[in-house]
C-alpha cells in the first residue's frame, strides 16, 4: 500500500485543494506504478509557520523579512 505523507505550511489549503492533491497524487500512482487506487493513502498535514525553520530561523521569521 502506497502512503504519501504531504506536509504543507499554513495557511491550510482549503477543502476543494485538498480533494485535488489527493485525487492528482492518487492517480500519479495508479499511472506511473500500477498501483490499485484502493490501496493508495494520502495524507495532508498542515504545520504552523512558527514550526518549521530553514537555515536557522522560522519560517514565520522568514516570512516577515519579505
Amino acid at each position: 500500500m502506497p502512503f504519501v505523507n504531504i506536509k504543507v505550511s499554513a495557511p491550510e489549503p482549503t477543502k476543494e485543494q485538498k480533494k485535488q492533491i489527493i485525487a492528482e497524487v492518487t492517480d500519479t500512482l495508479v499511472r506511473t506504478l500500477g498501483k490499485d487506487p484502493a490501496a493508495v493513502l494520502v495524507m495532508i498535514e498542515t504545520l504552523e509557520a512558527e514550526s518549521i525553520g530553514k537555515s536557522g530561523l522560522s519560517l514565520e521569521d522568514l516570512r516577515s523579512k519579505k
